[in-house]
């Protein structure tokens, strides 16, 4: 791609991530709807708290990984927007893992397990969208693609596993829901990305993966009905 062209899809794409954060910073109103959506009822000021510094840690990056990201890989369709969200993600959980600071809630006595905060059924449907997207693109060698999938599906499934591993902050409901929206939309997305991605051509093969992609996404991200026990 010319450099005038890589210089306007950054601006362009730049413009569109800082439109979201703007939109989407969050504030209580934010951090209280997201705690009930995801299974906590009545969510005191701390927990509020809690989601707002959550929503912030994800949102912080949408503008300078817009600016980057759709230029680098010479893509602005779907699949290079879900990735960009994907990495933003990985950079919250990333710097989630720091010890927090003043005073630490103990930990729970039972270890936190990854099927304890995302069931079954949802990585069976990351891994078959991966494992699909994977195969379709390198039967039709198409390597960019692929290593673009592949980096995808990696992401996904680091973020899961850093939501599971990070350190205990807060009241036990509020951290519990926070741990699976995180693993729950970085599957979702994980989907939407290696769907996109792996099935760029206009047929109906392609359209029916698309479908059964979207479907898997909105399941997957899905708030469920209620959450797991407390691992």
């Amino acid at each position: 791609m010319p450099w005038d062209n890589v210089l306007g899809v950054a601006l362009i794409m730049g413009l569109f991530g800082l439109a979201i954060l703007i939109v989407l910073w969050p504030g209580p109103k934010h951090g209280k709807r997201l705690l009930e959506r995801w299974g906590v009822p009545d969510p005191d000021a701390a927990e509020v708290a809690l989601a707002v510094r959550y929503l912030k840690r994800r949102r912080l990056w949408y503008p300078w990984l817009f600016l980057a990201i759709p230029p680098l890989l010479d893509d602005t369709t779907t699949g290079s927007i879900l990735a960009t969200l994907l990495l933003g993600g990985l950079i919250a959980e990333l710097l989630a893992q720091r010890p927090a600071r003043g005073p630490r809630r103990e930990a729970v006595l039972a270890p936190r397990t990854l099927l304890g905060i995302v069931p079954v059924w949802v990585l069976v449907l990351g891994g078959l969208a991966a494992a699909a997207s994977l195969l379709h693109l390198g039967l039709t060698a198409q390597w960019k693609l692929l290593a673009v999938a592949a980096g995808t599906a990696l992401v996904s499934a680091a973020i899961t596993l850093l939501a599971v591993r990070r350190p205990a902050v807060g009241d036990p409901r509020a951290d519990l829901a926070l741990r699976c929206r995180s693993a729950r939309v970085a599957v979702g997305l994980g989907i939407g990305a290696c769907t996109a991605v792996g099935w760029p051509a206009g047929n109906f093969v392609s359209f029916l993966a698309v479908v059964a992609g979207l479907a898997a996404f909105l399941a997957v991200t899905a708030p469920p009905k209620r959450l797991p026990a407390a691992a």
